[in-house]
């Protein structure tokens, strides 16, 4: 992890059919760092993560993710973006270990067995490796995300609402993960908890009107 990573977001805003999921936003933001995007319930901090993980197309502006100051092709964003979202589920009849080894092997990656130990050790997941997803607390889902999330050490991570469900010991491992990507990389976490917010370096908020206002 040794480039340098940028995100350029020019005028990009989103809707959903007649309402506006996301108001138009313009930053810049490069690594080493952190970015907290704050904002009302459906301002539509989750949409402008979804669209820096290439997931979903803005109605207006453009994203741009640089590193080393070369631009990465839409198509190759998920080799170095990682994203927990509440929307991620998994198999529930597979095991925790079952579901990040498909997840890396679906990437290409080398050295599965590795990287899924890694990042269930980083989560504090090792334990529990072996049980089945149906058999997990929302708690304890919420840390395979953000295990999915940093299984191939993305130079950009991006959190959406990363402590849902946790306690504190959950809440202890997002602190870590984000300090450990920040060292050189880029977190961009989607946040209204002052706790969050404070491990960010950079903050935006969004000017969307919320839920229930039509566009």
């Amino acid at each position: 992890m040794s480039a340098a990573a940028r995100v350029v977001v020019s005028g990009v805003s989103h809707r959903f059919g007649p309402r506006r999921g996301l108001e138009a936003v313009s930053f810049d933001v490069a690594a080493p760092g952190v970015l907290a995007v704050t904002g009302a319930n459906g301002s539509g901090k989750s949409t402008l993560l979804r669209i820096l993980a290439g997931l979903l197309r803005p109605t207006t502006g453009s994203t741009t993710l640089e590193l080393a100051g070369k631009e990465v092709p839409r198509a190759a964003r998920r080799r170095h973006v990682g994203l927990a979202s509440p929307e991620l589920a998994f198999y529930e009849e597979l095991t925790a270990r079952e579901n990040l080894a498909f997840a890396a092997t679906a990437r290409g990656m080398a050295n599965v067995h590795s990287a899924v130990n890694e990042a269930l050790g980083r989560t504090g997941l090792a334990a529990r490796a072996a049980d089945l997803v149906a058999e997990f607390s929302s708690g304890m889902k919420q840390r395979l995300r953000l295990a999915f999330a940093v299984l191939h050490r993305p130079r950009i991570l991006l959190l959406d609402e990363p402590g849902s469900h946790l306690d504190a010991g959950g809440r202890e491992v997002v602190e870590r993960l984000v300090q450990d990507a920040c060292a050189d990389g880029l977190v961009v976490l989607a946040t209204n908890d002052p706790t969050e917010s404070a491990l960010a370096r950079e903050r935006i908020e969004l000017s969307g009107r919320g839920l229930d206002h039509p566009a």
